[in-house]
């Protein structure tokens, strides 16, 4: 394969390393916003829970291991750089390294297969802003959302299929994202796709069973409205009709990190324990040969 790119930038949201960083970073991830310094402690603690390390990191070397292999198996030659927008490795360094390199123009492949402000733009005004550090920095194209596309849909699929594996026939499937306020940019769009994505891995996994798209990980104020219903209340809701089972999907996102960890795995758990609902959770894409293979498959199609 030839491409007008001679390097692919991977570009993650970070996330800390050990306790010493897990403030820090929050305040990264929340400059500007004027977040109480009680409520970053709060949050803080979710990260202590798990050491103080975050798992998002770690995936991403992984799935830069696991593109890299990908790209040699198919012939393709080009560099993978690894940069995030909140944690080290920061993406101006990146910017920073790959100039030393020699890289002149690099395409971009986001850990977040969607559209909208948060899931989309924010990464285009860091790619941006990042350049701007960089004196003479290459040209970074970010490759286009991949939400609909079979290696980001089939894992899920295999995953929805492994949890209901586990539960009742009656289990129902909750497909579950980060929320965001109703006021975000591009807000419709986000949810447009999120909807059909959940719809297709639940055609493909388990026709006919009932499903609903839910959010997780709120924050701001409570006055601010923010995408409804969080999987918590929804668990209570099926609680109340009579739901004993459900497999929970988290479609937004294409990796285990923290807000699955803790979100999912500790808290809307804990609640289904509460509440006597079966509940098992579908793995995320990580680092699975479909997903890694994504790059180059929307590198191909950018020839």
């Amino acid at each position: 394969m030839t491409s007008s790119y001679d390097a692919l930038l991977l570009l993650s949201f970070g996330g800390p390393e050990g306790p010493d960083d897990v403030i820090p970073f929050l305040e990264n991830v929340t400059r500007g916003r004027d977040i109480p310094r009680e409520r970053l402690e709060a949050v803080g603690e979710h990260y202590f829970l798990f050491g103080g390390v975050s798992p998002i990191n770690q995936l991403c070397r992984d799935l830069k291991s696991a593109i890299e292999a990908d790209f040699a198996s198919h012939g393709v030659d080009l560099p993978v750089y690894w940069g995030n927008r909140n944690w080290t490795p920061y993406l101006a360094d990146t910017v920073r390294q790959m100039k030393a390199d020699g890289v002149r123009r690099a395409a971009a492949f986001v850990t977040s297969a969607y559209s909208g402000y948060s899931t989309n733009d924010q990464y285009l005004a860091d790619i941006a802003r990042a350049r701007e550090e960089v004196e003479d920095a290459p040209v970074i194209d970010k490759l286009p959302v991949y939400c609909d596309r079979p290696g980001f849909i089939d894992p899920f699929v295999d995953a929805t299929k492994d949890a209901l594996s586990g539960l009742p026939a009656d289990a129902r499937l909750i497909f579950t994202a980060h929320s965001v306020p109703l006021s975000q940019p591009n807000r419709e769009l986000y949810v447009d796709e999120l909807e059909a994505a959940s719809r297709t891995v639940a055609e493909k996994a388990a026709p006919g069973t009932p499903w609903d798209l839910v959010y997780q990980s709120r924050s701001g104020p409570p006055t601010q409205p923010w995408l409804e219903p969080q999987i918590t209340d929804h668990l209570e809701k099926l609680h109340g009709e009579g739901v004993r089972a459900v497999a929970v999907v988290p479609i937004g996102f294409v990796s285990d990190h923290m807000e699955v960890k803790y979100d999912l795995d500790v808290e809307a758990a804990g609640r289904a324990e509460e509440l006597g609902i079966a509940f098992a959770r579908a793995a995320t894409p990580g680092a699975d040969p479909r997903f890694a293979a994504l790059p180059r498959l929307l590198l191909d199609e950018a020839r």
